[in-house]
């Protein structure tokens, strides 16, 4: 039997920070670009993904960057971490990369960057990932989110055909964090308030009167009202797995350090658990 091939190492992108910008007063945008993006694709998902790489305060690294190098030379706790970000854009032409950033104060790691990071600065990141468009095929689209998959929700709207049926949920904190997504769909901003996160969300998709035919759905947010919405869409509503993108970005009380370690465990859970009960 043949020996698989080695497996190459993937490369991190390296881009230039070019412009920031406040959208609103919890979403900062960064946009990246530069002749290290020559290599960089996207566009076949609408929920692409990159991976950014934080390095610990006061480490530096040789150049040039090499991710193998980096973990044969210094000790674990000196190794960049990842935080993942949805591509709002991808410009191929002038080759620029956006990304938005949901800000929480001075909490958390990749937030508190995005608000003081200037134009000319490094960025190294890896990806892109993602799996998710909307299907043509379809009769009719549902996407529901919280802040952290607005950017890919309003990238789905806006590579939605015209006249393309699709009812769209995204839950904030107020009126003040909606934001101008150019599609010809309504999208209904749920305004959370003091209430718990996504229950706002969940109340207002099970309220829906699905129409008839076949959905494709893309659910994305805190890890709790997800588990809530693939209970109703699943089991109540029997859609197709294959018809279903749906996933916890974040979960309450974990940083993206924490959930990543526990997600493939806590999904396997749910998955079985919402199965049993069919």
């Amino acid at each position: 039997m043949a020996e698989r091939p080695a497996r190459k190492p993937r490369k991190p992108h390296s881009a230039q920070v070019v412009r920031t910008e406040r959208l609103t007063p919890h979403m900062q945008r960064v946009v990246l670009g530069g002749d290290g993006l020559a290599e960089f694709t996207a566009g076949t998902s609408t929920d692409h993904y990159v991976k950014l790489l934080f390095g610990p305060e006061g480490v530096s690294y040789p150049e040039p960057f090499d991710m193998e190098r980096i973990r044969e030379e210094f000790p674990r706790e000196q190794w960049p971490v990842t935080r993942t970000y949805t591509v709002r854009a991808w410009d191929p032409e002038v080759r620029e990369l956006t990304l938005d950033f949901v800000i929480h104060g001075d909490e958390g790691l990749a937030g508190p960057w995005a608000t003081r990071v200037q134009p000319g600065e490094v960025v190294r990141f890896m990806g892109p990932g993602g799996a998710y468009a909307p299907d043509a095929g379809a009769d009719w689209h549902l996407l529901a989110g919280d802040e952290s998959a607005l950017p890919a929700i309003a990238a789905s709207l806006e590579a939605l055909p015209d006249g393309a049926v699709a009812h769209a949920f995204i839950e904030v904190s107020g009126r003040e964090e909606e934001q101008k997504i150019n599609s010809d769909v309504e999208v209904v901003w749920l305004h959370r308030g003091n209430r718990p996160q996504g229950e706002a969300l969940v109340e207002a998709v099970r309220a829906l009167e699905f129409p008839q035919g076949r959905v494709h759905a893309f659910v994305h947010g805190e890890a709790g009202f997800v588990k809530e919405l693939r209970q109703l869409l699943r089991v109540e509503r029997e859609v197709a797995r294959e018809d279903l993108s749906i996933s916890g970005y974040w979960r309450l009380g974990h940083n993206e350090d924490g959930w990543q370690a526990s997600k493939r465990a806590w999904n396997a859970q749910v998955e079985a658990e919402q199965e049993a009960s069919a």
